[in-house]
């Protein structure tokens, strides 16, 4: 049973003919923004299907000096913050607002550790020289190619942590709401459009995972 007794009254707007009514528009509003999300993520995705078939040899050497283990290890830990993501949005709909707390800090935390992996392996790139710009360095006849896969690297998991960084901010909002008795059956929506926010950031880096770490030829 849910550890609150009394019941938060639905936040129902008054431009809203009904709670069901707001739901829906909020619920049509996220998925109209997710689109925009995936038109931008997909040029970059484009970008580098281009410039891989241009150099595929490049991408190839360069991927290997991307840690594929750790790469694996920060996938899990994006997994397991979508399972936590996902109960958290469960205790919000039962009402149960003490276990809202307990998920959203696990998610934020996972996330967190994202992050801090994600800062490590960038440090370790610019130890090596592996930033493009005028410090680059790449022992191989390829070192253009190799260029233009970190660039794209960068890119692409840099604006990656900017959204998980953004999803960080927003859950950390929720759970001081959600302490505060802000959430019920009635009204937590948003902790469900926060969910599928966060599911869409751990989607793309499934994509990116296997295309800029596990990228082996012969």
């Amino acid at each position: 049973m849910p550890d609150e007794s009394h019941a938060v009254a639905p936040h129902h707007a008054h431009q809203f003919e009904s709670a069901e009514q707001q739901l829906e528009t909020a619920r049509l509003g996220m998925w109209a923004f997710l689109v925009t999300e995936v038109l931008f993520f997909g040029g970059l995705f484009t970008a580098y299907t281009v410039y891989r078939m241009l150099y595929p040899h490049a991408f190839t050497e360069a991927s290997h000096h991307l840690d594929y283990i750790i790469g694996a290890f920060n996938t899990a830990v994006l997994i397991s913050s979508s399972m936590t993501m996902a109960l958290a949005v469960h205790a919000a709909q039962i009402g149960h607002r003490r276990r809202i707390v307990i998920f959203l800090a696990l998610t934020i935390l996972l996330g967190s550790v994202f992050l801090g992996v994600k800062a490590y392996e960038y440090h370790e790139k610019f130890v090596h020289h592996l930033v493009p710009g005028p410090n680059f360095r790449f022992e191989d006849p390829n070192a253009r190619g190799a260029q233009l896969f970190f660039s794209l690297y960068f890119a692409m998991t840099g604006m990656h942590a900017v959204h998980m960084i953004i999803g960080i901010c927003m859950l950390s909002t929720l759970l001081v709401m959600a302490a505060r008795g802000r959430f019920s059956p009635q009204y937590n929506t948003p902790v469900e459009l926060a969910g599928l926010y966060w599911h869409f950031v751990d989607i793309v880096w499934i994509y990116l995972f296997p295309l800029l770490y596990l990228i082996r030829g012969s």
